[in-house]
């Protein structure tokens, strides 16, 4: 597939997903349950988890490494999210057309970076890590925000992180059926359990991913971890 039927496929995979949780319609900014939604609050909400894959604090476990693998879903779930307020965004422009969106997108600043191979993340770069993270949390937090800056800022930290966009594509879909599966089984309505057998469901993920990419395989892994706590 070429970058912008990757950035496209992605779009509408984010539209099903968000048009599934939250209803047809939830770009006003409501869910069908009429709560109100704030995917820049969600986007700096998901950085604040980010922070907490390293060891950034100064009095408690100041040598524990990176997790590097818990970095890389972190990253994929602020995508969702960015997904989420470029759909919303274009929406509110009356723009519908994922194939104009996935151009736009494809033309940001550091994207063409983006697609380029990328090294293995060093621990020595968590600090200038850790500056990125809290600037995408600046550019959602404010009054007046800028999505082309804040692809720009994302892509840049991604890399650092160890993802290209190719790597990211790899793991958003797998991170997409985990999203869909919580649904469908209670996440909304509080009885899902996100801990399986002492492991979080992400990290059953990572494992998943590192045997498959197939989603319907995916699922179906996804679905026999499951049962096997009930």
């Amino acid at each position: 597939m070429q970058v912008k039927d990757i950035l496209k496929s992605m779009l509408e995979l984010q539209q099903k997903l968000n048009d599934d949780t939250n209803g047809i319609g939830w770009e006003n900014g409501y869910t069908k349950e009429g709560k109100l939604i704030s995917f820049r609050r969600c986007i700096y909400m998901e950085c604040a988890e980010l922070i907490d894959s390293f060891a950034w604090k100064h009095w408690k476990s100041i040598h524990t490494p990176a997790n590097w693998d818990n970095v890389c879903i972190e990253i994929v779930d602020i995508w969702h999210f960015i997904l989420s307020l470029i759909l919303e965004e274009y929406k509110e422009k009356q723009i519908n057309d994922k194939n104009f969106i996935a151009e736009e997108v494809s033309s940001v600043s550091f994207f063409d970076d983006f697609c380029k191979e990328t090294s293995n993340p060093n621990e020595a770069d968590i600090y200038e890590i850790l500056n990125d993270i809290e600037l995408i949390i600046h550019k959602c937090s404010g009054f007046d925000y800028d999505l082309g800056e804040l692809l720009s800022v994302y892509f840049i930290l991604a890399r650092k992180c160890g993802l290209n966009f190719f790597k990211l594509y790899k793991t958003y879909i797998g991170k997409n059926i985990l999203n869909q599966f919580r649904q469908e089984n209670g996440y909304k309505e509080g009885t899902y359990k996100k801990t399986w057998n002492g492991v979080e469901d992400n990290e059953v993920l990572n494992q998943i991913l590192k045997e498959t990419l197939d989603y319907k395989e995916i699922y179906k892994k996804l679905q026999n971890y499951y049962d096997e706590l009930k």
